[in-house]
């Protein structure tokens, strides 16, 4: 940190700079350009919903295209720009951001905020990723079922802005935090791919099977006991949120994982006089609607859900739930195929309709013993890789938080293999 305090003291002795993005940038709306008008090459582009699920914080490739007609009626975004989602589902999401440092423009969809701005883009786009920039933002948005910030808002949010050999030097620190961080990730993923090879095996009983011949494919709706959909509340209703303790599931929280806990909560009331219902623990839950569609997840508490989550109770006497859980999960592409309408959602029935291999129990249970130790190396956050990056991902924010806010008081020396002082580390 000496390099840092010192480029600190040198350029900005009488402390750093805050300014209105408003007056750093200009700030403009994206353009048109929709799923539809994606093709094999062309024009580079970026979509809004990519921003969430496919893009991390910079980019100087885009995973998709359009033609040079469509690319004349389209926005652009140029090197060092922001892109920027400015709706979302969630609050959480919405104003997460991509800095473009390809080496041509990028055409850009509508639902973004093009930020051009001279300054150094990896320092804007970490800084649109701290909790200094999330608590401008919350005040900011607008709406109950999406939510948006709109592209003029944006210019009244506070951001410091040091001299750019410091914003340097601040992004070299953080840039360290996200390559060990994505070295981890790269041996993780390999990892994963080895898991769903293993799992495609298994439920498509080419090895460790077993007992082939007993195995009789069946419908998802045969091997459940019930099911039903979730429902929302009335947003504008304190009476079905305020002082709710009763954990309320939402698509977001649906991502091929056991669900102990939310930290979204609803009231008696919401259950006793609106579409929501409980479910039991153990279902297994596949979310229908947008983005998140196709995912599943099981619920290890008693909850209730949102109307975009299909919640099954299986039928122990037919199935396991864990193996249904893990042959949804193999299913996830063939569901993505059934997609339907502009948001991409799924139909309740056509999930039920799905087929899966139905094995004995004892063959399950076997299956699910292997499938649940692989998962739980690729996924259990209290043990080996995914333990380390959780690790280094919180060590990252703790920093990223103090060097953005220029506490520097409170920033210790940063080595590069073993951050010290940062919290859940020894």
């Amino acid at each position: 940190m000496m390099k840092l305090d010192q480029l600190i003291q040198d350029f900005c002795p009488n402390g750093v700079e805050y300014k209105k993005l408003g007056e750093i940038a200009t700030i403009s709306r994206g353009g048109s350009l929709q799923k539809k008008d994606f093709c094999a090459e062309g024009v580079p582009c970026i979509h809004y919903g990519q921003i969430y699920t496919r893009y991390g914080l910079f980019a100087d490739k885009t995973f998709t295209f359009i033609s040079v007609d469509c690319a004349k009626k389209q926005k652009l975004a140029y090197p060092n720009d922001i892109v920027m989602a400015v709706t979302s589902e969630n609050i959480e999401d919405v104003c997460k951001c991509v800095a473009w440092l390809g080496d041509g423009a990028v055409a850009v969809s509508g639902h973004t905020a093009i930020v051009h701005h001279n300054q150094n883009a990896k320092y804007l786009a970490y800084y649109f990723h701290t909790q200094m920039f999330a608590a401008q933002k919350r005040k900011l948005v607008h709406g109950t079922k999406v939510m948006e910030v709109t592209p003029d808002a944006l210019n009244s949010v506070i951001i410091p802005v040091p001299p750019l050999p410091v914003q340097s030097e601040i992004v070299k620190i953080l840039d360290n935090f996200t390559e060990l961080t994505a070295e981890l990730t790269a041996e993780l993923t390999a990892r994963k791919k080895q898991y769903e090879y293993y799992r495609d095996k298994l439920l498509t009983f080419d090895v460790l099977g077993g007992g082939a011949g007993d195995v009789i494919w069946r419908t998802l709706h045969s091997v459940v006991k019930t099911c039903c959909s979730g429902g929302t509340p009335t947003k504008g209703n304190s009476d079905y949120y305020e002082g709710g303790t009763i954990p309320w599931i939402r698509t977001q929280d649906v991502h091929f994982n056991e669900i102990y806990g939310v930290d979204t909560f609803i009231t008696e009331a919401a259950v006793r006089e609106t579409s929501v219902k409980w479910i039991p623990a153990d279902c297994v839950i596949v979310a229908i609607s947008g983005a998140s569609a196709g995912r599943c997840a099981i619920n290890k508490i008693r909850a209730t859900t949102n109307q975009h989550c299909l919640n099954m109770e299986i039928d122990p006497s037919k199935a396991l739930y864990r193996y249904v859980y893990h042959c949804v999960c193999n299913k996830y592409q063939e569901l993505l195929g059934k997609k339907q309408g502009a948001r991409g959602d799924l139909n309740s029935s056509l999930i039920l309709e799905t087929e899966i291999p139905v094995p004995p129990l004892p063959i399950q249970q076997r299956i699910v013993n292997v499938l649940d130790n692989f998962d739980a190396i690729c996924s259990d956050l209290s043990i080996g890789l995914p333990a380390e990056i959780e690790a280094r991902k919180k060590q990252y924010e703790y920093y990223r938080d103090l060097l953005l806010s220029f506490d520097c008081s409170q920033l210790v020396h940063v080595e590069r293999e073993r951050p010290a002082g940062a919290p859940g580390r020894d």
